[in-house]
C-alpha cells in the first residue's frame, strides 16, 4: 500500500533522530516541520506515495498542477544526523497508518535510527495566550531527557486523550522495535481553519534547544507567514475531499 521511493544517493548516517510532523490540529506539526526542512535547507531522501491518497492534485500558483506530497528529508546538523518526515497529508484510516508507520519503522530501524520525536497539537476551546507544551513517550528515560532543561510538561494524563495517527502510533510501534520515542504537543486552538504558528513556535524553541539546529527565530515569524496561506490552503482542500468521501457525497469534477 505504501511506496517508498529512494532519491538520488543514499546519505551514509550515525544514529539519526527522526522529527515527524504531518497535518493535525492546528497544525502545529506540519508547521514546525515545514519550517525545519525549508530553513535548514534538508535534502529529500524519500517520495512517499499511497493509493489510500485522495484522488486530485493541487493547483499551483503558476497555474500548474501538483501531487499530494509525503516525503522524508534528511539534514546534518552540528555533527548530528536528523531525518525529517514532512508533507501535506498523513494516512487517512486506521489501517494505513498502521501500515505506514510499519513501513517506516522499518526504514528507520534500517539507518540506525536511535530516537524518534513526534510534534503536534492540543486543541482547545480558544486561543491560548502563551501554549503550554507537553511531552509524553514510550519509556521514562527518554521522556526524562527531552525534558531535561526545558518548560515541557510532562503531567499529561488528563490532558490529553488517544494521541492519533501518527504521532501517536510511532511512539508505541517505536517501543517494539527497540527505538526510544517521544511526542511534544503544544496547546493551539482546535479550530479547523486555524494554523497554531504560536505552538510550533514554542515547539521548535524545544528542537533548537535539544538538537542544537540554530534557528533564527527573528526570520522565523517572517518565513512561517509566507507560508501560511499555501499550508492552510492545502490542509483545507484535502480535508474537505476526506470528509465528502467519508460521508459518501458525491463528487462533481470539472474534465
Amino acid at each position: 500500500m505504501w511506496k517508498f521511493t529512494a532519491i538520488g544517493k543514499k546519505p551514509k548516517l550515525k544514529d539519526p533522530v527522526f522529527v515527524a510532523g504531518l497535518p493535525g490540529i492546528g497544525n502545529v506539526g506540519k508547521i514546525a516541520a515545514d519550517f525545519l526542512v525549508e530553513t535548514l535547507g534538508a535534502k529529500k531522501i524519500y517520495d512517499i506515495f499511497s493509493y489510500t491518497f485522495p484522488n486530485s492534485v493541487f493547483v499551483t500558483e503558476n497555474n500548474l498542477v501538483e501531487l499530494i506530497s509525503l516525503s522524508l528529508y534528511y539534514k546534518k546538523v552540528n555533527k548530528q544526523d536528523i531525518l525529517f518526515l514532512a508533507g501535506d497529508i498523513q494516512p487517512t484510516d486506521e489501517i494505513a497508518s498502521y501500515e505506514f508507520c510499519e513501513d517506516l519503522l522499518k526504514i528507520l530501524k534500517n539507518v540506525g535510527c536511535k530516537e524518534i520525536i513526534t510534534i503536534g497539537g492540543i486543541g482547545l476551546g480558544e486561543l491560548p495566550k502563551k501554549p503550554k507544551v507537553y511531552i509524553t513517550g514510550n519509556s521514562k528515560k527518554i521522556v526524562a531527557k527531552y525534558k531535561a532543561g526545558t518548560s515541557l510538561n510532562d503531567k499529561i494524563y488528563g490532558v490529553v486523550g488517544p494521541i492519533i495517527g501518527v504521532s501517536g502510533l510511532l511512539l508505541g510501534m517505536g517501543a517494539k522495535v527497540g527505538i526510544p520515542a517521544v511526542c511534544i504537543l503544544a496547546e493551539t486552538f482546535g479550530h479547523p481553519m486555524y494554523l497554531g504558528v504560536k505552538g510550533a513556535r514554542e515547539i521548535l524553541k524545544v528542537l533548537n534547544s535539544k538538537l542544537n539546529i540554530n534557528i533564527n527565530f527573528k526570520s522565523m515569524d517572517k518565513e512561517i507567514k509566507e507560508m501560511e496561506s499555501e499550508i492552510l490552503r492545502r490542509v483545507s482542500e484535502i480535508e474537505d475531499i476526506t470528509q465528502k468521501k467519508s460521508k459518501g457525497e458525491i463528487m462533481n469534477y470539472i474534465g
